[in-house]
């Protein structure tokens, strides 16, 4: 108190320096009052940064406005920026759209010509089997036109040498001599009547005799060279026409019976071909001088 009393003017400064060495120890002692174990974290130097090859780029975060992370008063070159990678993913879309859009319908214009192709080749085949077809059917034809005309001709051939009988008649000579009677030559008559006009047919004459031996086969033979020559030389009967044959006192192929010879008698029988006769006039039936009539 005497010290005091003794400085009064010396209070008042030693108060302000107190309290300023209050104001700067405050700091000091909160850093020595931190435990000793707690790592301080001290911000790295400018230095230390850009030695550290380590450092990560820092990532330009996108500026806020001032009223958060959605400013409502946003400009359009920061609203560009924000829209244009949607805007350019939307047109990667939209090409890619595009572009399957265009392979589809490649698609569908090469399946279409295909089928168009595919069409017209099964069209072509159709068409050609159809003519096919027509061309089997025409060959068909022809074939069977072709057997039924082989079956005509060896119809022809084979009845070329095939002879029915028309009509037939037989002429009567007195006492074996070659002269013919009115009778007999109106018989020879209405036969010659009976071939005018007609085709294929041939005379066959068989002359009998009732004498035996060779006297009877000459005098048969006078008999048959009587009658062709008045067909011949009175009607113009061709010669190859008449097959004459003198067989005597023998038998026949006109004779019914074994009965034996008993008078001088031709007998005459027209026979003719039927295919040669086609066209010619029907064959007409001559009363034989015996009254009986074959057709």
């Amino acid at each position: 108190m005497s010290h005091n009393a003794a400085n009064p003017n010396l209070f008042p400064s030693q108060l302000a320096v107190l309290l300023l060495a209050s104001a700067l120890g405050l700091p000091a002692l909160a850093q020595q009052t931190q435990p000793s174990g707690a790592p301080q974290s001290t911000p790295p130097s400018a230095a230390q940064q850009q030695s550290s090859p380590s450092a990560s780029p820092a990532v330009n975060a996108p500026k806020e406005g001032f009223w958060g992370r959605v400013n409502p008063f946003a400009r359009k070159k920061w609203v560009k920026r924000q829209t244009d990678p949607i805007n350019d993913r939307l047109s990667e879309l939209d090409e890619l759209n595009a572009k399957n859009g265009r392979d589809i319908q490649d698609v569908d214009a090469r399946s279409q010509a295909g089928i168009r192709k595919a069409q017209s080749a099964a069209d072509a085949a159709n068409q050609a089997a159809l003519a096919a077809d027509a061309q089997a059917r025409n060959a068909n034809g022809i074939a069977q036109g072709a057997s039924g005309h082989v079956d005509r001709l060896n119809t022809t051939v084979n009845g070329l040498d095939q002879y029915r009988q028309v009509t037939e008649t037989e002429v009567k000579f007195l006492h074996g001599q070659p002269i013919l009677s009115s009778a007999a030559r109106q018989q020879l008559d209405d036969l010659a009547e009976s071939v005018t006009g007609r085709q294929g047919y041939i005379l066959e004459v068989e002359a009998h005799s009732p004498l035996a031996g060779s006297a009877g086969i000459q005098s048969s033979e006078r008999l048959a060279e009587a009658v062709k020559r008045y067909l011949v030389t009175q009607h113009d009967i061709p010669v190859y026409r008449l097959h004459a044959v003198a067989l005597g006192n023998a038998h026949g192929q006109a004779d019914e019976d074994d009965k034996p010879v008993r008078t001088s008698t031709v007998h005459i029988r027209l026979m003719e071909n039927s295919l040669a006769a086609k066209g010619a006039a029907p064959p007409q039936g001559v009363a034989s001088s015996t009254g009986a009539e074959r057709p």
